[in-house]
C-alpha cells in the first residue's frame, strides 16, 4: 500500500530522457506519479521523446512496462537499438516489459472495454513498473465516446496517484480542442510535438505546455532532430535557420 510519505519521496524523484539538456527544459525531468499528455503530428517524434523517456527510466533504476500499438517486441527494441537506446539487457532480465495491442482487434462499439482491460492490465503489473508507456492511443481515442475517454484519462490520473508515472501518447488530430482542454485539466504534464520549417530545413519541436510540480522552471520549446545511432538532438533555432 502506498503511504503519504511515499507519494511526497517520489515526487523528488523523475522521469529523465537520458539527456541533460532536454531534462533542463523540463525543468528538471518529469517528476515520478505523473500522467503525461505527450500529443502531436505525425512523423513529429512523438515515439522517439518515449523511447527516450523508457531509456532515461531504465539508466535510473526504474522498471518501465512499454503498450505499443504500432511495433512487434522485436521491431521496437531494434529501433531503440538504432537511436543508440539499448535496452535488451534490460528485456532480457525483466526490467522492461513490451505489449504488443492490436488495435484492429477492437469493435467499435466496444473501445470502453478496451480502455477497461488497458487499466486492469496496467493495474496488475508489479509495483516496480513505476514508468507506464502507452504508444499510442489515437486508435482507441477516435473510435470512442468523450465521456469514456475522460474516465479512462481519469482512472490513469489514480494510478498516478498510487506511484505510477503513465505516458499516453497520442496524435494531435485524436481530440477536438474542446476535449482536448479537458484531458490536459486532468495531467500532470503537457507536451506538444510538431513539424516546422525554418529556413530551408523542416525540424521538430516540442513544446512544453506544463510540466507540474517540476524542480525549475521550464522551457518553452525544445527544436531537435532524431539521428541514426545518436537518437534526440537538440538544434538551436539560430543554427536550424543559417
Amino acid at each position: 500500500m502506498t503511504t503519504g510519505y511515499d507519494k511526497i519521496q517520489n515526487k523528488t524523484k523523475i522521469i529523465s530522457t537520458g539527456s541533460t539538456e532536454i531534462d533542463k527544459k523540463l525543468g528538471g525531468g518529469i517528476p515520478v506519479g505523473s500522467l503525461v499528455l505527450l500529443e502531436g503530428q505525425s512523423d513529429a517524434g512523438k515515439s522517439v521523446v518515449s523511447q527516450h523517456f523508457c531509456h532515461g527510466s531504465l539508466n535510473s533504476k526504474m522498471s518501465t512496462a512499454y503498450y505499443t500499438t504500432e511495433n512487434t517486441v522485436k521491431s521496437l527494441m531494434t529501433q531503440m537499438s538504432s537511436l543508440n537506446l539499448d535496452v535488451t539487457d534490460f528485456f532480457l532480465c525483466d526490467r522492461m516489459r513490451v505489449y504488443p495491442v492490436d488495435i484492429s482487434a477492437v469493435r467499435d462499439d466496444d473501445t470502453e472495454g478496451a480502455f477497461q482491460l488497458l487499466l486492469d492490465h496496467i493495474d496488475c503489473l508489479p509495483t516496480r513498473f513505476q514508468l507506464i508507456i502507452v504508444d499510442s492511443l489515437t486508435g482507441l481515442v477516435t473510435h470512442s465516446e468523450d465521456r469514456a475517454v475522460i474516465d479512462f484519462f481519469a482512472a490513469c490520473k489514480q494510478l498516478c496517484d498510487q506511484g505510477r508515472t503513465i505516458i499516453a501518447v497520442v496524435h494531435s488530430y485524436a481530440f477536438e480542442d474542446k476535449m482536448l482542454i479537458r484531458i490536459r485539466s486532468l495531467c500532470d504534464a503537457h507536451l506538444v510535438l510538431k513539424m516546422e520549417q525554418v529556413g530551408e530545413r523542416l525540424i521538430k519541436i516540442m513544446e512544453v505546455a506544463k510540466v507540474r510540480n517540476a524542480d525549475q522552471s521550464t522551457g518553452n520549446v525544445i527544436s531537435f532532430d532524431v539521428e541514426p545511432g545518436m537518437g534526440m538532438k537538440i538544434i538551436p533555432i539560430s543554427k536550424a535557420k543559417a
